[in-house]
């Protein structure tokens, strides 16, 4: 099975990638054959989306060949995706939603009525976020919950099932890692 790791926070040692780092152990566990691809967002040089929609019927961005097209390749051959973000402003990181926008046209496809079709049906997906706020404020005051809610949009909308959200909140107080994992159905 092939893993594709993103994580979006711009901090190499922070919360999201300890917390994605173990995810990563208790797979490697199970399954021992794993391929995992990690791709530390904040490290990609692409270009913002223009908005042109050119994708929706190319199946891939117009733009040259940058790390976003790389990205994307990676999407495609994976079988598993795990997103990890710090929650800014009740949503993910910046520059991992502008990868995100710059992959609408492997993510999904239009019918010839404009509907948004997945092209990743069959595909799982685990959410891993960050925030300051403390539990049960981070969910009730929409930050994890909005964070959460944008990602799975995205996931979903691409045909990926959510299985799993990881949350670690409070991270301002404390300083050991506690998870708030919620199990999706």
């Amino acid at each position: 099975m092939k893993v594709l790791i993103l994580n979006g926070s711009p901090r190499k040692n922070g919360n999201i990638s300890k917390l994605l780092a173990h995810e990563k152990e208790k797979i490697k566990a199970k399954n021992p054959d794993c391929q995992f691809f990690i791709e530390n967002v904040s490290d990609l040089k692409f270009n913002f989306c223009s908005g042109c929609m050119s994708c929706r019927s190319k199946g891939k961005c117009i733009y040259p060949y940058d790390d976003a097209h790389r990205v994307a390749e990676e999407i495609n051959d994976c079988q598993l995706i795990i997103v990890g973000t710090p929650v800014y402003w009740g949503n993910m990181n910046g520059k991992l939603k502008c990868l995100f926008d710059r992959m609408v046209g492997v993510l999904m496809k239009e019918s010839k009525f404009g509907i948004p079709l997945p092209m990743h049906k069959g595909k799982k997906a685990i959410i891993v976020t960050s925030c300051t706020t403390p539990f049960p404020f981070n969910y009730l005051c929409g930050q994890t919950s909005g964070a959460i809610r944008s990602l799975k949009e995205i996931l979903k909308s691409s045909g990926f099932r959510v299985i799993k959200t990881i949350n670690r909140s409070n991270t301002k107080k404390q300083n050991k890692i506690i998870f708030n994992i919620r199990k999706v159905s």
